[in-house]
């Protein structure tokens, strides 16, 4: 999975703070690596050089292997928050996607093989016929 961070031009985009941020989505997302292709994540601060309440935003788009991309994004007061608001909920909808996926494979590996109609008419009537002479004892 690789993962690349991009700031815009009034956020520090220090090695640092791109350090942190790949360390923060592999811990969080890692059990999905091999599922993903990319993440790549965006932090803006929305007011520039004003100060304001929840002026920090981070999104972050996944590229699942085979599936449409999917983007969160989060507003926070600061970019640590903004950023961990954004992989949790990144987290939430990829464990979502991955599970029904999962659940959907499942399903097809345990649903019945459709057998020769004639059989499935043969198998009835002998259910029915055991049937009824139960009934009648």
């Amino acid at each position: 999975m690789q993962i690349q961070v991009h700031c815009d031009n009034h956020t520090e985009g220090s090695a640092r703070l791109v350090e942190w941020v790949t360390d923060s989505v592999t811990s969080k997302l890692g059990r999905f690596d091999e599922n993903l292709t990319r993440i790549v994540v965006h932090i803006n601060d929305e007011n520039g050089e004003k100060a304001g309440a929840h002026d920090k935003r981070c999104q972050i788009e996944a590229r699942p292997k085979g599936q449409q991309p999917i983007s969160v994004s989060h507003k926070a007061d600061s970019i640590n928050l903004a950023v961990d608001g954004a992989v949790e909920k990144l987290h939430a909808s990829l464990t979502s996607l991955f599970g029904k996926l999962r659940s959907k494979r499942a399903g097809l590996q345990t649903a019945p093989a459709t057998a020769d109609p004639d059989v499935q008419d043969a198998l009835m009537e002998e259910d029915f016929d055991e049937d009824e002479q139960a009934r009648n004892v």
